[in-house]
């Protein structure tokens, strides 16, 4: 079995969605954008593959996700970071309030596992053109499952894992649908829950804008996960 690694450093620091891309910015510049992880970008152009290094809020606190070869990147920020930074207009110092370094393993399986799905943005400016021309909840819901399948198929891809049997995702429930605003652009997210033949860690994004906060996954153990942080 292939296992991956997934380390997530939690802050005491509280900390607003809105404020995420500040939080991004103090961590690039904390590191002097030294490493491609952290920021995703490749000399004039992108880094295109699933994003190692994510900046969270947890529990209405700072937080970044680090998978696979990021959790070697942020070594580099305990060592040479200023944990003094400014977002906009404050400035506060980092404090670590935990890190929780753990090994896990992306595969298919005979069981479907429950999950939650927050602030989640599936849909491009083409597929939205299609999901808003659908006239049934049904067609709609099997699109998006379609699309989640796909954001889970782009995650194991990016850590370079090969799922050998079909993925099957399942809609529990539907619970919100909101408009947020992403790169100046309007973009509609969900707050589902699903089942799926897939182990994911808690935490990891999928979908769009995923290194800031977006399509924030947890697992349900029999309890409602509070990832779905309201503003």
């Amino acid at each position: 079995m292939d296992r991956q690694r997934i380390l997530v450093v939690r802050f005491v620091n509280e900390l607003q969605h809105r404020e995420l891309s500040q939080f991004r910015g103090a961590v690039i510049n904390a590191v002097s954008g030294s490493d491609i992880l952290f920021h995703n970008h490749q000399g004039e152009g992108f880094r295109y593959s699933y994003p190692l290094i994510q900046y969270k809020r947890i529990g209405g606190k700072a937080a970044l996700v680090c998978i696979g070869d990021g959790t070697e990147a942020i070594g580099s920020f305990f060592e040479n970071a200023n944990f003094d930074v400014h977002l906009g207009d404050k400035q506060m110092k980092l404090e670590v309030e935990s890190v929780d370094a753990r090994q896990f393993i992306v595969q298919c399986w005979d069981d479907m596992f429950g999950y939650s799905l927050r602030k989640w943005m599936p849909l491009n400016q083409e597929n939205y053109r299609k999901y808003i021309m659908l006239d049934s909840i049904v067609e709609k819901t099997e699109m998006l499952e379609g699309l989640l399948t796909a954001n889970i198929l782009s995650f194991a891809k990016g850590l370079g894992i090969n799922l050998e049997k079909p993925v099957s995702v399942k809609f529990t429930g539907i619970e919100s649908h909101r408009t947020y605003l992403y790169k100046g652009v309007k973009m509609m997210g969900f707050d589902i829950d699903f089942k799926c033949n897939v182990t994911l860690p808690d935490f990891i994004g999928l979908g769009k804008g995923v290194s800031l906060g977006y399509g924030m996954v947890a697992r349900r153990r029999g309890k409602r996960i509070d990832n779905n942080e309201k503003e």
